[in-house]
């Protein structure tokens, strides 16, 4: 696919979506790598918009450009904001409790703290991303290091093997303490989102490296 019918695919994909306006979103591609400008109405409506054209058979990445343009009645102070956050992390039973600091400015939500797995780390990020005023979510929360380095690739390699969207003889895993590193080829986008969630499900991980390139043609090649 050319970088003219991958725009095309994209805005396609974009206008099928519900939860996406894609009204006010321009799309243009250079080799295989999507640029998402202009303007969106929430913050959430920016991360879903990336996804939506992360998704798309032979987009090798996707650089998001847009911009948080709230409408008025979506106008919150960051005092309310702080407040909305604060209570929305103290009912996610996912998080530990008195974890998790909170600071906003101009609509930024900032979260810091620490906890023991990644899902935590994502959960307390999707627990501010949809309240009404924000921006911005920026997650500076940190995942403990205890990772066993061969406990962690015997790990990561198993959960491959066992996704049946991946082709696991393509992927590399090096662990250096509680840093993973992936690299090789996978076929899409999205087999690259999958084989990073399999990554930062090891027990301890506190960083994973995705260097996985994106070749729509590997499945056409002698593994």
């Amino acid at each position: 696919m050319g970088d003219k019918e991958l725009r095309e695919a994209v805005e396609e994909a974009l206008d099928w979506e519900p939860s996406v306006d894609a009204k006010g979103v321009g799309v243009s591609v250079q080799d295989g790598i999507v640029t998402l400008s202009g303007r969106v109405p929430s913050f959430a409506q920016k991360r879903e918009t990336e996804k939506v054209a992360g998704s798309v058979r032979g987009v090798r990445a996707v650089a998001c450009e847009l911009d948080v343009v709230l409408p008025t009645h979506a106008e919150r102070s960051d005092e309310d904001i702080a407040r909305a956050a604060a209570h929305a992390i103290a009912w996610n039973t996912l998080l530990p409790e008195d974890a998790i600091g909170i600071w906003v400015d101009a609509g930024r939500v900032t979260l810091e703290g620490t906890v023991d797995w990644q899902y935590q780390r994502k959960a307390a990020a999707a627990s501010v991303r949809y309240l009404a005023g924000v921006c911005d979510v920026n997650n500076h929360i940190v995942v403990k290091p205890r990772a066993d380095r061969a406990a962690a690739k015997a790990h990561i390699d198993a959960a491959l093997l066992r996704n049946a969207q991946l082709d696991a003889n393509r992927i590399h895993v090096d662990v250096y303490g509680s840093r993973l590193v992936l690299t090789g080829t996978v076929e899409s986008w999205v087999e690259r989102r999958v084989a990073e969630r399999a990554a930062w499900a090891t027990p301890g991980v506190s960083e994973v490296d995705n260097l996985l390139e994106v070749n729509p043609a590997v499945n056409l090649a002698p593994a």
